[in-house]
């Protein structure tokens, strides 16, 4: 598990350098990526489905990163991008393909359908802790803290 913590911490750090993020923010979305993977990999043996812990660990580091956001002054994407990249579907998305491609449809069906749940629960995890912090706040001050 440690070895699995060190890997998501540089691959989270690695996203974060790819998209531009500054150094201290990318070490921050590192720590963010490893507390979304342990959410990820400690719920489902909770008996919680995948799904759920998915949407459950998006909202946890979407929440984190609009506090980081708000403590550091910077956009909360700078956060919450590097901390979702443990929990994309890509292997998934990479395994329905290879079935289609085998002609094995029902397999390729069932890869696709779960990683378009996937997917649909961190874009629900994010908007929901997005709707949270930006309670009471109208669309124009929903980005800017100092109004």
């Amino acid at each position: 598990m440690l070895l699995e913590l060190l890997f998501c911490f540089i691959a989270t750090v690695s996203f974060g350098v790819i998209f531009n993020v500054p150094n201290k923010a990318a070490v921050l979305g590192g720590g963010i990526g490893v507390i979304t993977w342990v959410i990820y990999r400690v719920l489902p043996e909770y008996d919680v489905t995948i799904i759920f812990a998915t949407a459950v660990a998006a909202f946890v580091s979407a929440s984190i990163a609009h506090f980081l956001a708000r403590r550091y002054r910077l956009p909360g994407t700078i956060f919450s991008i590097p901390g979702i990249i443990p929990l994309l579907p890509g292997s998934k998305a990479y395994f329905t393909m290879l079935a289609f491609v085998d002609g094995n449809y029902l397999l390729g069906l069932e890869h696709g359908i779960e990683t378009m749940l996937q997917a649909g629960a961190i874009a629900a995890g994010l908007i929901f802790a997005l709707s949270i912090f930006s309670f009471g706040k109208g669309i124009g001050q929903r980005y800017e803290t100092s109004r």
